[in-house]
């Protein structure tokens, strides 16, 4: 007799929330899906409401088998790089709303259990050749913990893949923004691609033109094998505005979601997976963290 499964998502007081796998096996109540899921010590046990997904993350669309979806160990083709990008895990600045920026801002405990979640993902999934990383400490504490998972991997320091430097916004309270920084504040939400912020932050164009090079410079180096990139929110939207000009991405980057790239030596790019954050079933993340972009995660 088959099973039914299906992921159930639950909100845990404060931003958080936690995805499980649950079987028909179960009766579909908060105490049951609480007693199965592993809530870590900073969460309140009480749930607050369930709602029903058809699947964890967002998933891009895509012609290629299912082992490729799903995140096989499946060999490269021998005419383009796999990359896969993954946001760093969170921050005690996500958590406050305060803008980052290029601003060297730690994890936290959350954040931690993240990047393992992420690591032992990857490690079991996939064959990995080598990881490149922002030199901003939460991205290269992220690429660290997947580089000991995946048997002590090389981890390259890259300073092209840091955040959108975000000027005098830098260490402010997003929210609170608009009234410290009223210039800076209008210079970042006024849509032009060439306006750059007050206080040393990049335009649009300048943070486009940074990473994308910065990419293709690294799937260049690795052609036929498959990397992975530890960024940013603001980095990892633009990557994806080089993939897929004429479409908006869904949803907001979530701290240690895995982006899928593929590159060729030719400059053509190929998004395989978006924002897929299937692995935090047991650790929870933040729905508004902010990353570099007024949508990001």
């Amino acid at each position: 007799m088959s099973t039914l499964r299906t992921w159930c998502t639950f909100k845990l007081p404060g931003r958080f929330t936690a995805t499980r796998l649950i079987s028909s096996a179960h009766s579909v109540s908060v105490n049951n899906i609480l007693a199965c899921v592993k809530i870590p010590k900073h969460f309140c046990a009480e749930s607050e409401r369930i709602q029903r997904h058809s699947k964890p993350g967002n998933m891009a669309e895509s012609t290629e088998s299912p082992a490729v979806m799903n995140g096989s160990s499946a060999s490269v083709g021998p005419d383009y790089c796999e990359i896969i990008v993954v946001r760093h895990g969170e921050t005690p600045w996500n958590v406050q709303g305060k803008v980052q920026g290029q601003l060297d801002v730690e994890l936290n405990e959350v954040g931690r259990e993240q990047a393992v979640s992420v690591a032992e993902r990857l490690a079991k999934e996939f064959k990995i050749s080598v990881i490149y990383s922002s030199d901003l400490k939460r991205a290269l504490e992220t690429a660290q913990t997947i580089a000991n998972r995946c048997g002590g991997l090389k981890v390259i320091e890259d300073p092209e893949l840091r955040e959108r430097h975000l000027g005098d916004l830098q260490g402010l309270v997003f929210r609170e923004a608009a009234k410290v920084c009223p210039i800076a504040y209008q210079a970042f939400l006024s849509g032009k691609t060439d306006q750059d912020i007050p206080g040393g932050g990049e335009s649009l164009d300048q943070l486009y033109r940074r990473c994308t090079s910065a990419l293709q410079r690294i799937a260049r180096k690795h052609i036929g094998e498959r990397i992975v990139v530890v960024t940013h929110g603001g980095v990892i939207r633009t990557l994806y505005q080089r993939a897929c000009p004429n479409k908006k991405p869904e949803g907001k980057v979530l701290n240690t979601s895995i982006n899928i790239f593929r590159l060729t030596e030719k400059n053509k790019w190929v998004l395989k997976t978006w924002g897929d954050v299937s692995h935090l079933n047991q650790t929870g993340f933040l729905k508004s963290g902010f990353g570099g972009d007024s949508t990001s995660g």
